[in-house]
C-alpha cells in the first residue's frame, strides 16, 4: 500500500524529540508498505532528507502561520504528494488548517488526532481556544479518525459521527534493567518545563518526601519556561542539591535516565497517550501521574497511581503508596504489564485495518 503521511511535527536536528511518535509509526509502516512523509513545518527552516534509519523518503515544506498564501502552498503540496497515494494519513488538528476551505484530495483519508487541547481545554490560552473552536468541525471530514486514548475518543466524538478507532503509539522494546538497589529514591520527570506538565508540583512533592524523611532526588528531562521557577522553588525548600535538570536529551540518553530511576513522577494536567508513561513502564518503572492522562488506559493499578489532588503532599502520598505496592516486583514484572501492547506489529496491524475501512468508505 502507498501511504502518504502528512504531519506538522517530525524530528529535526534541532528538535530530535519533536513528533518522535509519528516517526516511529512511519518506520514501522515502512517495513511492509511504501511510505512517504510530508512534513508541513510551521516551526523551523525546511530541511532535506530523512532521519537516519527511516527507510522512507521525507519532504519538508516550510510554512508560516501568519501568511495566508502559505496555506495555499500547503494545499498544493498535499495535492501533488497525494496524487498516487492509496491512503493519505494526516496528524494533528493544527494540520487541518489547509483543509478549512474543503477537502484537499479525494484519496482515502485517515486522520490521527493527538492534541491535548481537545481533552484539557482549561490548559489553553484564549487564542488557542479560538483555534480549537474553528478547527474542531474539520474532524468530521476524514474517512476515519484515529485516537490514542479513550479520553481523546470521547472528545473527538463530539465533533464527528463517522468512524473513530483507538490505536496506541509505537513504543520501542528495550532491554529491561533491574531497579536500582540502593538509596536515594530516584524520581524522574520527562517533558517540557511548562505548567501543563506540572514540574513545580514535582518539586513540591520532592520537598514533601524529603521533609518526611525519605532520601529522594528528582531528575527532570526537558526544558522550557519553568526551568528558573523550578530552581527557585527547590532553593526555597532547601532541596536544590536533590534536583537535576538535564535539558533536552536524545532518546538513547532518555532511556539511560529511565534505567537509573526508580519511578516516573509526572504531575501532568493534561495528556492523551502520554508516551513517556508508556516508555517508563516498558523500562520496568512504575508511574505516578496526574489523573488527566490517557495513561489510565494502559497503566494497571498495581504499577501506577493517578492523582486528582494537584498538590505536593498528594503526589508524595502517591509515590510512597506505590512504592509499598510494588515492593517485591521486579522491573521485568512491571514491564510485563504492557507486554506487546505498543509493539510495531500491534500498531501496524491496527492501522492496516483502519486503512481498509477508509478505502472502503
Amino acid at each position: 500500500m502507498r501511504i502518504l503521511i502528512i504531519t506538522p511535527w517530525f524530528p529535526t536536528a534541532e528538535a530530535p524529540q519533536q513528533g518522535l511518535f509519528v516517526y516511529r509509526e512511519a518506520v514501522a509502516l515502512a517495513r511492509s508498505h511504501d511510505v512517504r512523509v510530508l512534513h508541513l513545518d510551521w516551526t523551523g527552516p525546511a530541511e532535506a532528507g530523512s532521519p537516519a534509519g527511516g527507510g522512507f523518503p521525507l519532504a519538508r515544506v516550510r510554512l508560516r502561520r501568519s501568511r495566508p498564501l502559505d496555506y495555499l502552498r500547503a494545499r498544493r503540496a498535499v495535492r501533488r504528494a497525494a496524487a498516487d497515494a492509496d491512503v493519505v494519513h494526516t496528524h494533528a488538528l493544527t494540520l487541518l488548517i489547509p483543509w478549512a476551505a474543503g477537502r484537499v484530495t479525494r484519496r482515502p483519508w485517515v486522520h490521527s488526532e493527538h492534541w491535548s487541547g481537545l481533552t484539557s481545554p482549561e490548559t489553553l490560552s484564549a487564542a488557542e481556544r479560538v483555534v480549537a473552536a474553528v478547527l474542531r468541525p474539520a474532524l468530521a471530514r476524514p474517512d476515519v479518525v484515529v485516537t490514542e486514548s479513550s479520553r481523546l475518543t470521547t472528545a473527538v466524538a463530539r465533533a464527528r459521527s463517522g468512524p473513530i478507532e483507538l490505536v496506541p503509539c509505537v513504543v520501542p522494546e528495550v532491554a529491561v534493567r533491574e531497579l536500582p538497589s540502593a538509596p536515594p529514591l530516584r524520581l524522574i520527570g520527562i517533558g517540557g518545563l511548562i505548567p501543563r506538565k506540572g514540574p513545580l508540583l514535582a518539586v513540591s512533592a520532592l520537598g514533601e518526601l524529603r521533609a518526611r524523611g525519605t532520601d529522594a532526588e528528582l531528575v527532570w528531562v526537558g526544558d522550557g519556561p519553568e526551568r528558573a521557577p523550578m530552581i527557585a522553588a527547590a532553593e526555597a525548600l532547601s532541596i536544590a542539591g536533590s534536583l537535576r535538570l538535564t535539558g533536552i536529551l536524545d532518546p538513547v540518553a532518555v532511556g539511560r535516565e529511565l534505567d537509573a530511576a526508580h519511578l516516573l513522577l509526572l504531575p501532568t494536567q493534561g495528556d492523551n497517550f502520554c508516551v513517556v508513561a508508556a516508555e517508563a513502564l516498558m523500562h520496568g518503572r512504575p508511574v505516578v501521574s496526574g489523573a488527566q492522562t490517557g495513561a489510565v488506559d494502559y497503566a494497571l493499578p498495581p504499577v501506577s497511581r493517578f492523582v486528582a489532588d494537584q498538590s505536593g503532599p498528594a503526589y508524595a502520598d502517591a509515590v510512597l503508596d506505590l512504592l509499598r505496592t510494588t515492593d517485591g516486583l521486579s522491573a521485568d514484572d512491571i514491564a510485563a504489564t504492557v507486554a506487546d501492547r505498543f509493539s510495531e506489529e500491534t500498531v501496524v496491524g491496527a492501522l492496516e485495518r483502519v486503512y481498509a475501512t477508509a478505502v472502503a468508505a
